[in-house]
């Protein structure tokens, strides 16, 4: 608790937090609101993609994409912490690097709760608002998606959170994260095998959020080897604790 408060101290006054919280939920709400005013042949779409239990899965594959956000959220935070000296002070007020990245961790897993919380309200508002099937089945039928997506968005910020550390600089770490994320692994991707590209840390992630019809497009095309949703959460979580047990060597041999 005493880490947390020290971290809520911290983050609730810094405008930074709230202007990317603000970009998520505003471009998040833009996207829904567009496709519910988007008619087909005279048909809204909103009337097929909002249906339930299927809109938890598009939900979740359109949130995916601003996950990103998060991770230099979490760069930014760790890099005021070196230009401020914030880490160091906090080690001669008597914290341990181990309990300077579990704070951190802390925070990734509120970004986290936040980010499914407000999935989980948009998932209702607008599937029982927009969609036709409103039994309890089709509410609930497919809601472990949000599990997922949490596990997913807590991957990112833990990766960015290494990045940060290593880096140290916000600007070159958060040039570092998305190139790493959107550019070096699925140029990798292409030179591996499917028998080990499939536990790449980012495709592992992507991977828990397919895309809505990922099935239909297999049949026409050859798919690649991918992990199951269940195996792939557990290998999400192995490589969660590698990145802060990694963000935490990194912390001990730096010179803060």
């Amino acid at each position: 608790m005493n880490l947390l408060r020290i971290e809520l101290n911290k983050l609730l006054p810094y405008k930074t937090v709230w202007a990317i919280l603000s970009i998520f939920v505003v471009l998040l709400l833009l996207v829904l609101y567009a496709g519910s005013n988007i008619s087909i042949n005279g048909q809204e779409l909103g009337k097929q993609m909002y249906n339930l239990p299927d809109f938890w899965q598009t939900l979740v594959y359109i949130a995916s994409f601003f996950n990103l956000l998060f991770g230099v959220l979490l760069i930014v935070l760790v890099a005021d912490e070196y230009n401020f000296r914030t880490l160091r002070q906090q080690v001669i007020d008597g914290l341990s690097r181990a309990e300077l990245v579990l704070a951190k961790f802390y925070v990734i897993l509120g970004l986290g709760v936040f980010a499914t919380i407000f999935l989980l309200v948009l998932g209702l508002y607008f599937g029982l608002l927009h969609g036709q099937n409103h039994t309890f089945d089709a509410v609930f039928g497919q809601i472990d998606r949000l599990s997922y997506y949490f596990v997913q968005a807590v991957g990112y910020m833990a990766l960015a959170l290494l990045f940060g550390i290593v880096i140290k600089r916000s600007g070159l770490a958060i040039i570092a994260y998305i190139a790493y994320a959107q550019i070096v692994e699925p140029i990798l991707h292409f030179r591996l095998p499917d028998a080990v590209d499939k536990f790449m840390p980012m495709k592992v992630l992507k991977t828990l959020t397919p895309m809505p019809g990922q099935d239909m497009l297999d049949q026409l095309t050859t798919p690649t080897e991918l992990l199951s949703l269940p195996w792939a959460a557990a290998v999400s979580v192995a490589y969660i604790g590698v990145f802060c047990l990694l963000s935490y060597y990194m912390l001990k041999l730096r010179d803060l």
